[in-house]
């Protein structure tokens, strides 16, 4: 399941575009792409690297690309807003919704991340440490209650998962490769059930149909048992606060 549409493309070369924008009085990372396939000049918030992303056809040059960027700039400042939320580090105080749960995270005298009830106990360290302790452990949560919920769904239609992967990819949600490994973003943990379980039903459903037919949907909404609409309309809406959650700068 995607996060966002890719294509065939190369980073444009040359100094000659600003290294970032400045938008809402913040300075933004500015990555400007050359594409084969595209037709048009396109730009895009892009969440998960907190940068804008500028892709040119083959012919553009760069004048008409600068004249865009200049053109759409109120466009872009609202896009900032709305998708480049401010980083929520994972510090003393705060809530981590896993798998549902709200869990309050407090810095204690332990010597590894302990959930205790509606707290996450954590080894008290400098912010950073801190932050990088908590999604040590929600990687490792996510690789437990996703791969059990795959391996339960493939079980169910009678096919075998070769491994599944957990990372924190930058253009899909999840994906099924041809030879059945199934790889998914940990910061699935953090979503409701409901949207993490069509992620899980999409990729195994691809164990029986490697396209996005008809037969592919419904299979894929009878393993998570729902509609698939809402949870697509969920990461739409809240991808990037997810994005967000553990993001330092």
């Amino acid at each position: 399941m995607r996060l966002a549409r890719g294509g065939s493309e190369d980073m444009a070369q040359g100094s000659s575009f600003p290294a970032s924008l400045v938008l809402g009085g913040v300075a933004v990372p500015l990555i400007v792409r050359r594409s084969r396939t595209a037709r048009r000049l396109t730009l895009r918030a892009c969440a998960p690297t907190r940068s804008i992303r500028l892709t040119l056809p083959a012919r553009v040059g760069h004048g008409q690309a600068l004249a865009f960027l200049a053109a759409h700039r109120d466009w872009l400042e609202a896009e900032v807003a709305a998708r480049l939320l401010p980083p929520r580090p994972f510090l003393p105080g705060s809530v981590v919704p896993l798998a549902g749960t709200p869990l309050r995270l407090v810095d204690a005298p332990v010597r590894r991340v302990v959930r205790a009830d509606p707290h996450l106990l954590v080894p008290a360290h400098d912010p950073e440490r801190f932050n990088a302790d908590v999604m040590g452990f929600l990687r490792r949560q996510a690789r437990l209650l996703l791969t059990a919920e795959a391996e339960r769904m493939a079980a169910s239609i009678d096919r075998r998962i070769a491994a599944v992967r957990i990372g924190d990819p930058k253009s899909r949600w999840g994906s099924c490769s041809s030879n059945g490994c199934l790889s998914f973003s940990w910061r699935l943990i953090l979503a409701p059930g409901f949207v993490r379980r069509a992620v899980v039903a999409h990729e195994v459903a691809h164990l029986v149909q490697m396209n996005h037919g008809p037969a592919f949907h419904r299979l894929a909404e009878q393993l998570s048992g729902a509609p698939h609409g809402p949870a697509r309309a969920w990461l739409k809406d809240q991808g990037a606060f997810l994005f967000s959650l553990g993001a330092l700068a």
